[in-house]
């Protein structure tokens, strides 16, 4: 669905929605596996989904990116044991829940993880947000704050 009308308030995240779905995932954990058969179960059902097969990786999420999720109408979080290990997926979902608040669905989807080890950032999601204590200190609370909203969102439940 291509250019839906604005939705509510004019606001970076309902501007022109370009994309269904937006996929947020960490591509070691699901790439090949869960996502990629998300995915195609999405595009079969007709819904012009966003995954980032094309994008290089880095440290830092691009504009382009974000502006992909603010014209996402709904965005789906695969949180998997690794999630938290990419300051890009966290910078992702930080943007993500930041376009909830002007009406962006988000539904989680805890794979392979309970959704207390995401709220309360246990094993490895707290691991993992302890070792960007020092690179990206000044970003950690806002990731933390992140982990906790979506962790504590209704969401789907994956055992593999």
């Amino acid at each position: 669905m291509a250019n839906l009308p604005n939705e509510g308030n004019s606001s970076f995240c309902t501007s022109s929605r370009e994309y269904d779905i937006f996929l947020s995932f960490r591509g070691e954990d699901t790439r090949n596996k869960f996502v990629s058969h998300l995915y195609e179960a999405l595009c079969n059902a007709g819904f012009y989904t966003f995954i980032d097969n094309n994008l290089q990786r880095g440290e830092i999420v691009s504009e382009q990116l974000f502006k992909t999720i603010e014209m996402s109408k709904i965005s789906i979080v695969v949180l998997s044991e690794n999630y938290a290990s990419s300051a890009w997926c966290l910078n992702e979902l930080d943007h993500i829940l930041k376009c909830k608040k002007d009406s962006q669905f988000v539904l989680p989807v805890f794979y392979e993880v309970e959704p207390s080890e995401v709220r309360k950032q246990e094993q490895k999601f707290g691991d993992n947000l302890s070792k960007h204590e020092e690179k990206f200190n000044d970003k950690v609370q806002d990731w933390k704050a992140a982990l906790t909203e979506v962790g504590n969102l209704s969401g789907c439940h994956y055992d593999g």
